[in-house]
C-alpha cells in the first residue's frame, strides 16, 4: 500500500495514542500540530506510559507544527482532528482555517477529514464550511473512540491496556441510510487499514451517528456524573483495598448499600431517557439500532471496568475541571436537550428528559465558572 501523508491537530492523551498507532503502521507520515505544548514536545518529546504499547521515551512523529497555518505547506490525505469540541469557545473551521482558506485549496485538494471527537453535532461546523467551498461534496469521517488515556503532564500520556475506535462516513442530514457506497467504502478501509496495521482494534460502521448516539450514551451518564461529584468512577464501584493493597476512591462499606440502591438507579434513569430520545430519532431496538439492553450493558461494564485496583484513569470532562479547562457539555449535553427538543420530546405532560436537563443545567454553571476565570 501506498504511504499516506496525515496532519492530526492536537496532541494531548487521545492525539498522542492515535498519532503513535498511525505513525507505528508505516502507512502514514505523521505531522502533528502540537497546540499548547509544541516547546516541550519539540525539545523533549512525549512520554509515553501505555499497558497495550509498551514504553516510549522521547517519542516523535514524522513531522511537528506548532499551528496548522505552519502545518499547511502540503497536501494531505487525512487531517484528523483530536481536540476537544467546545463551540462556545472556538468552532471546527476556525482551528482549521489555513486549510480552507483560498491559497490552500488553489494549490491542493481538500482532504478528507477524520474528527476524533466526542459528542453529537461536532461534523456540522465544518461540513458547511467545506461544502462552501465548492471543491466537491465534504469528506468527513466521524468516530466513536473508547480509550482510557490521560495527558498527566504536557508531554506525558498514561494508557490503560485498550483502545477501540468505530469508523464511519458523515452524511449531512441524514442518519438512516445503513450501506456504505463504493467510494466510501474505500475511504473508510484505507484509512482503517493504518488504524489496524498501527495495533488499534477497528469498527467500519455503515452509519455512524447511532455509535456515536451509543457512545454519547456513557458521556452524558458517567462523565457528568464524575464531573458534578469531583470523584473518578472507582468511587462509585470499586471496593474497599485489602491485604496490603492501597488505593483510593472506593466504596467505603458504611455507604455501600446507601451507593448501590441510590446512585445506581439514578444511572439506570439517565440512560433510559437517552433511550427514550433513540426511539423519537428511529434508532431500532436492535444491535443496528439502538438496543434497550445497552442500559444494563453500560452500568456492567463500567463497573467492571472500574473495579480494577490498577484503574486510574478518570473522565476527561472531569480532568478538564480539574485543570481549569473548559468541558464538552454543548456537545455532549446540550446537543441532546436540544435534539429531544426538536424531535419533540420534551413534551411538558411528559418530561422524559428532565434528568439529562438537570445534569446540564449544572454542567453549565461549572462550564459558565471556568469560562470567566472564576475557577
Amino acid at each position: 500500500m501506498s504511504v499516506n501523508d496525515v496532519l492530526l491537530v492536537g496532541l494531548g492523551a487521545v492525539g498522542t495514542i492515535y498519532a503513535y498507532i498511525l505513525q507505528s503502521s508505516k502507512l502514514a507520515r505523521v505531522t502533528v500540530v502540537a497546540r499548547s505544548n509544541y516547546d516541550v514536545v519539540n525539545a523533549k518529546g512525549m512520554y509515553i506510559r501505555s499497558r497495550k504499547y509498551g514504553t516510549h521515551d522521547a517519542w516523535k512523529p514524522y513531522r511537528l507544527a506548532s499551528s496548522v497555518a505552519e502545518a499547511a505547506d502540503r497536501p494531505y490525505s487525512y487531517v484528523i482532528l483530536t481536540t476537544k469540541a467546545i463551540p462556545e469557545v472556538i468552532k471546527t473551521p476556525r482551528i482549521l482555517e489555513p486549510l480552507l482558506s483560498r491559497p490552500y485549496i488553489e494549490r491542493y485538494p481538500q482532504p478528507t477529514y477524520v474528527l476524533l471527537q466526542n459528542g453529537l453535532g461536532v461534523e456540522r461546523d465544518l461540513y458547511h464550511s467545506v461544502k462552501a467551498l465548492n471543491q466537491g461534496e465534504p469528506k468527513i469521517v466521524s468516530t466513536v473512540v473508547f480509550i482510557a488515556a490521560n495527558l498527566v503532564e504536557k508531554n506525558i500520556v498514561n494508557h490503560n491496556h485498550f483502545d477501540r475506535i468505530t469508523i464511519g462516513m458523515y452524511r449531512h442530514g441524514d442518519h438512516l441510510t445503513t450501506t456504505n457506497s463504493p467510494d466510501e467504502n474505500a475511504i473508510l478501509t484505507d484509512f482503517g487499514t493504518m488504524l489496524e496495521t498501527g495495533g488499534s482494534e477497528l469498527i467500519i460502521a455503515t452509519e455512524i451517528q447511532r455509535k456515536k448516539f451509543a457512545k454519547t450514551f456513557w458521556n452524558i451518564t458517567f462523565s457528568s456524573f464524575a464531573t458534578l461529584t469531583g470523584s473518578s468512577l472507582t468511587a462509585m464501584f470499586r471496593p474497599p483495598p485489602e491485604g496490603g493493597q492501597s488505593y483510593t476512591p472506593y466504596i467505603a462499606p458504611q455507604t455501600a448499600t446507601i451507593v448501590e440502591k441510590t446512585v445506581i438507579p439514578v444511572l439506570r434513569a439517565i440512560l433510559r431517557e437517552m433511550i427514550t430520545l433513540g426511539r423519537a430519532l428511529g434508532y431500532t431496538d436492535d444491535e443496528n439500532g439502538l438496543p434497550s439492553s445497552l442500559v444494563d450493558s453500560a452500568i456492567s461494564s463500567t463497573a467492571e471496568l472500574h473495579r480494577d485496583p490498577a484503574m486510574q484513569t478518570v473522565p476527561s470532562m472531569l480532568l478538564d475541571v480539574k485543570n481549569g479547562l473548559p468541558i464538552e457539555v454543548e456537545v455532549i449535553v446540550g446537543e441532546v436537550i436540544r435534539m429531544a427538543k426538536e424531535t419533540g420530546v420534551d413534551v411538558p405532560q411528559r418530561k422524559p428528559l428532565q434528568r439529562i436537563e438537570t445534569l446540564y443545567a449544572l454542567l453549565v454553571i461549572i462550564q459558565n465558572q471556568i469560562l470567566g476565570g472564576l475557577r
